[in-house]
């Protein structure tokens, strides 16, 4: 899974990282989303995911992941639970501009007991801060990974996914077995 705040470029990932050609329900935000989704520092964005996004890609010649893009406006939450079935963990996307974004993003992780990666998308005006501050300002424990990456990049939002997998090896080998 790829999870987030409303804003913190779950679509742009799937989109920079997929294989194939992304399935992604975006539409224009219009007046009707005013007083209903937070806008504050993302006032520029004129699209929004609507349900999900579905993209993949083989990291090696035995191992593809299939990943589900989660909408990050508040109204749309209940579609998470479907989205957590079968997930064998996900890349939790932080916009270090707005950290309280992402707080319900990791909530519904440790709820659902889904291993996850911190991932700061570093976008031109956001501030640089050391990963232990941004990893107690979220509370999530010292053995998560956090790093930093460039949404946009591929080859960035490839290492995400690297990291994810070897964090899931390391730590929940049981969650790699074939089903």
């Amino acid at each position: 899974m790829i999870a987030g705040g409303f804003g913190t470029g779950k679509t742009t990932m799937v989109r920079s990282v997929s294989d194939i050609e992304p399935l992604t329900t975006e539409e224009t935000l219009t007046q009707a989303s005013a007083g209903v989704d937070n806008l504050i520092g993302v006032t520029d964005k004129t699209h929004t995911t609507v349900s999900l996004d579905f993209g993949k890609i083989a990291l090696n010649d035995s191992l593809m992941l299939y990943l589900f893009g989660t909408p990050g406006q508040e109204r749309f939450w209940f579609l998470w639970n479907g989205l957590f079935k079968g997930a064998l963990g996900a890349v939790v996307l932080v916009d270090t501009r707005r950290l309280d974004t992402s707080f319900r993003a990791i909530e519904e992780m440790e709820r659902q007991n889904v291993p996850f990666v911190v991932a700061l998308n570093v976008f031109p005006d956001s501030r640089d801060f050391p990963f232990d501050e941004i990893r107690d300002a979220l509370d999530v424990p010292a053995h998560t990974p956090v790093v930093a990456f460039d949404a946009r990049d591929r080859a960035a939002s490839r290492e995400v996914l690297v990291t994810l997998v070897q964090y899931l090896k390391d730590h929940s080998a049981a969650a790699l077995e074939p089903r």
